[in-house]
């Protein structure tokens, strides 16, 4: 039987696979983020899209956005466990798509402009599709990486914290880069967007090529040359959710904590604008927010090591929790100045974070756990399936929190008029950006305290597992324990 290239032949990350496996999300980041703050901008004020067609584009595009995570997921463990790509599992995957990220996501900035009318509409709606397929492309292959070079919690801490840093770094520059090109060229030129998209995805394909060459796939050796192609099935994802509580945990905690996430960025300048009265003070707490991060990822990973990953995570959460619960009563009793709301919601959302940047290591896990309870390691199936989890959280908390605008009977013209909103409206307010959070953080937190199971003592049956396994040893022991611990545990 022969040994892949890929085999571990390394104990320990070093700094440069760290850094590489940062450059994955920073170069994916550079196009991505652009997709969130100019693209509406880009839609209606440069192609002239009517809004409610642009409404129907968008919800074909959320649907393909979601459905396209799992199954390329599945798609690249398939491939794999019927080829045995000498090269790798995922870093293949890394080096098609970086071409392809870049193409089309100047493509998408570019081409449409030049078409005018239905024509538009049909280009636009291929160049956006195409960009997302090739993201997914590149992002399902660098998330399932992680589960590739990291055996501990302090690795994966450690991965994670690094992919936190990239994914600031690649959502920060365009920002930095955008404004610039559009205050030059004005916010109603093509222009301004297409030598933009053209800088940020030259940088990105840099990052992304770094990312290729700087990371290594140490887990994966010639434990998986067993398995064949028919053994591994696009349903297998479905056996993933009914044995492997531990995923289900973390698909819980990636609705939860995402829809925290999006109701709180759909909903804060109402939060400062009328109820605090002072939205400018918006851009100060951001300013905040970063300091707090940076802290959180260089700490993460030492912390994970003395007290555990999951520990630590749990704790935020929980910290997390309290604080916005605890504000929120303070909303109630009295009139909190606006330093106090964005120094304690920061330190909230601060802590919370926490589980953000070190979810991509639990994932890492619950794939180890998988492979632990089914002999089949598919990486791609359950990142791409915990993407798609996220994503549903995601669409949660910006169509709710808009739904929920008019609920609490928000009154537009009162705002023009700059005055201020009914007592009613107002405690609305406070409950959706204060409550609302601090109830599904705790929602994240019971996942991780009630659901997951992967304990001390499951993780020495992993470890001994997967040590047989890639020794070349007979692991059907260890196989046969975890059948007896799920059948125990349903």
């Amino acid at each position: 039987m022969a040994k892949t290239a890929n085999a571990a032949t390394k104990s320990g990350l070093t700094w440069k696979h760290k850094i590489g496996y940062a450059m994955g999300d920073m170069g994916g980041c550079m196009t991505f983020a652009l997709m969130g703050a100019y693209v509406t901008r880009y839609y209606v004020n440069v192609l002239k899209v009517n809004t409610a067609i642009l409404a129907t584009l968008l919800l074909v595009w959320n649907v393909w956005d979601a459905v396209n995570d799992p199954l390329m997921g599945a798609l690249m463990d398939k491939i794999y466990s019927k080829h045995h790509n000498a090269k790798g599992k995922f870093r293949p995957w890394l080096l098609r798509s970086t071409p392809l990220l870049a193409i089309t996501a100047i493509a998408f900035w570019t081409v449409p402009t030049f078409f005018e009318g239905t024509t538009m509409l049909v280009v636009l709606f291929f160049c956006k599709i195409l960009y997302e397929g090739c993201y997914t492309m590149f992002n399902i292959p660098m998330g399932s990486l992680l589960s590739a070079m990291a055996d501990t919690d302090e690795e994966r801490a450690s991965l994670s914290s690094a992919r936190g840093f990239g994914s600031m770094i690649g959502n920060i520059v365009p920002t930095i880069i955008f404004p610039m090109l559009l205050q030059k060229y004005g916010d109603t030129n093509a222009a301004g967007y297409a030598v933009g998209a053209v800088i940020c995805a030259a940088m990105g394909f840099v990052c992304c090529l770094l990312h290729y060459f700087w990371t290594e796939e140490r887990n994966l050796g010639e434990e998986n040359a067993s398995d064949s192609g028919d053994n591994v099935k696009f349903t297998d994802i479905l056996g993933v959710f009914k044995n492997n509580r531990a995923f289900v945990a973390l698909c819980v905690h990636g609705i939860c904590i995402c829809t925290m996430q999006y109701v709180g960025s759909t909903l804060g300048t109402y939060m400062y604008a009328d109820v605090l009265g002072n939205i400018g003070m918006m851009a100060m707490a951001s300013m905040i927010s970063m300091p707090l991060g940076i802290v959180s990822l260089l700490v993460c990973p030492k912390l994970s090591k003395k007290f555990g990953l999951m520990n630590l995570v749990r704790t935020c959460l929980l910290i997390g929790s309290g604080l916005y619960v605890g504000l929120f009563a303070a909303h109630m009793l009295t009139n909190v100045n606006v330093w106090v709301h964005m120094i304690v919601s920061g330190l909230a959302s601060g802590f919370a974070s926490v589980s953000i940047y070190m979810q991509w290591g639990m994932v890492g896990e619950t794939i180890d756990y998988n492979e632990y309870l089914t002999g089949k390691r598919t990486e791609g199936s359950i990142y791409g399936t915990f993407n798609l989890t996220r994503r549903i959280g995601q669409t949660i908390g910006n169509s709710a929190a808009v739904l929920a605008l008019g609920w609490i009977g928000y009154d537009t013209a009162l705002a023009d008029a700059g005055l201020a909103q009914s007592a009613g409206t107002i405690t609305g307010i406070k409950v959706l950006c204060v409550l609302i959070p601090g109830i599904f953080i705790l929602g994240s937190w019971a996942a991780f305290k009630f659901i997951w199971n992967i304990t001390p003592e499951v993780r020495e049956k992993m470890k001994a597992y997967h040590t047989a396994k890639r020794a070349g040893q007979n692991p059907k022991p260890a196989l046969e324990e975890a059948v007896e611990f799920i059948e125990e545990t349903l």
